[in-house]
């Protein structure tokens, strides 16, 4: 019983990063072996322990071979003869197939120490195509580690094109697409997933709507500028879609089975973002249209949210510029209008005597005339 630690976790420290989490497996045992040492089962699909102490992630060396389509169409085989050479070879990338012996001695059969060096993103082997989610994670990566100068072999980017013309990502679950879309809109450079993606062919069949040229370049520059702004994945999600029509939006939002924050967001970014710039500046919306606009934020129940939308706007108007200018202004105004507006409650006409459908008509003045009186 051999045991080694592999995959991110080496390539991180080889990288002098910060190591998160170890992932380790374990070569000639079997999960008797490994219960009758205190290890506790979790894997369904394979035998996955967690260790009784620090609770991190033992994994039996095991191979896969492609049986069906789709993320869990694989045959997995594990036992004692499975040899660590084998089970890094089913990795995706180079740099994630180097193992650590406990003596600190790399096994790196298909050079990824080498790939490191060189700043190279490279597929194991042509197993690489058997699952289609490894595009996603591979375009994920490049997003994390552009920024330390890696690029995407050109024999990889070709590869993955194949499969995208294959139509191989259409036996993605939208679940799966989703959880690697949100962690690549948190990676170092979120906008270099997307850029793949469309490179690849892969963007007009996870998200048709960013295909146009307009509203990827838009929406590129609005991500990179909540990014900086360390937003959340809302925020991050609302901007990336934020030149797109509000139904389409959030059509596509659910049909990625993104949460409903990320839906509401997207909505209200890119309702406010047509809707403001439309104007020419601050001076040309109404009070009434203001107060419309207010309304269907829901200011008045979810104040908080509206302070999140506020806070992305000036990404979306400006198309990520920072300079202040006359959208900038627009949005500062309506960060002033629903200042005002909100302080108004239901006491001092409930104390004149004002109930029912009046009173909600005199509430609607109110902010109405202060909404009037800020634009004034």
């Amino acid at each position: 019983m051999q045991i080694y630690l592999v995959g991110g976790a080496v390539r991180d420290k080889l990288l002098g990063l910060n190591v998160k989490d170890r992932d380790w497996v374990v070569v000639g045992a079997t999960p008797d072996t490994m219960q009758q040492k205190g290890f506790k089962q979790v894997g369904a699909d394979f035998p996955v322990f967690l260790h009784p102490a620090t609770g991190e992630e033992y994994a039996l060396a095991r191979t896969e071979r492609k049986q069906g389509r789709g993320y869990h169409g694989f045959d997995v085989y594990s036992a004692p003869d499975v040899t660590l050479e084998e089970d890094l070879k089913r990795r995706d990338l180079t740099i994630n197939a180097i193992a650590e012996a406990d003596d600190g001695q790399l096994v790196d059969p298909f050079n990824g120490r080498a790939d490191l060096d060189q700043r190279v993103l490279r597929h194991v082997s042509d197993a690489f195509s058997e699952d289609p989610l490894r595009i996603l994670r591979t375009a994920r990566f490049a997003a994390r580690l552009t920024p330390l100068g890696f690029r995407i072999s050109e024999e990889t980017m070709n590869l993955m094109q194949a499969m995208v013309a294959r139509g191989e990502l259409r036996d993605l679950t939208p679940e799966r697409v989703w959880q690697e879309v949100q962690r690549a809109l948190h990676e170092h450079a979120p906008a270099v997933f997307f850029k793949v993606l469309k490179a690849l062919g892969a963007l007009k069949v996870l998200i048709p709507e960013l295909n146009d040229e307009t509203n990827f370049q838009n929406g590129m520059q609005a991500l990179e500028c909540i990014h900086l702004k360390h937003g959340s994945t809302a925020q991050r999600f609302a901007a990336l879609l934020s030149e797109v029509p509000g139904p389409a939006a959030v059509n596509r939002a659910k049909a990625m089975k993104s949460p409903v924050e990320c839906r509401e967001m997207a909505h209200l970014v890119c309702l406010f973002t047509a809707k403001l710039r439309s104007l020419a500046s601050a001076r040309d919306i109404t009070p009434e249209e203001t107060l419309a606009l207010l309304d269907q934020a829901d200011l008045w129940r979810r104040p908080e949210r509206f302070e999140t939308l506020l806070d992305t706007l000036p990404c979306t108007l400006d198309h990520g510029n920072s300079e202040r200018n006359e959208e900038s202004d627009t949005s500062h105004f309506l960060e002033k209008a629903a200042r005002h507006a909100k302080n108004v409650t239901p006491q001092p006409f409930l104390q004149r005597g004002i109930q029912g459908k009046a009173l909600g008509e005199a509430i609607r003045n109110e902010r109405l005339r202060r909404i009037t009186e800020v634009m004034s």
